[in-house]
């Protein structure tokens, strides 16, 4: 087997679960579950606009992304959105491993208020990663 392209991806940082209602989620796993609210920030352009939004249980490492599904409401299903998130210790260097490499790779969403830089990629079979640059999460 040749080498990896990517070298600098130490850990998975977050899960994203899709849901329909950002604020309701967020009163569920604060309020029910007992996680702290990490991350509430506004993304993207200003015409389609997004929240970043993590939750994590107290002094944990790992955390969810509640994240509204890439798909339009009538075709919501839990699975819809969900992915898993890599934090590169070099972000630049990794994104150009992977296009190098021929990944398919959405653009660069670059960081803005708060969020950090991160770009969507598919494995094979179509299955959703995101990698994000760790250094603007530090």
């Amino acid at each position: 087997m040749s080498s990896p392209a990517v070298e600098n991806v130490r850990r998975i940082g977050r899960t994203v679960l899709p849901v329909r209602d950002q604020d309701a989620a967020i009163a569920f796993y604060t309020g029910v579950l007992g996680m702290e609210l990490r991350a509430d920030v506004p993304f993207g352009p200003e015409e389609a606009p997004q929240r970043w939004v993590e939750v994590a249980p107290p002094g944990g490492e790992a955390t969810i992304a509640l994240g509204r599904p890439p798909v339009p409401s009538d075709e919501f299903s839990p699975a819809s959105g969900v992915c898993v998130v890599l934090d590169s210790a070099d972000f630049r260097a990794d994104h150009a491993a992977l296009q190098a490499a021929g990944v398919d790779l959405d653009p660069v969403m670059e960081g803005a208020q708060g969020a950090p830089t991160m770009v969507f990629l598919r494995d094979p079979d179509g299955n959703a990663l995101l990698l994000v640059d760790a250094a603007e999460r530090a």
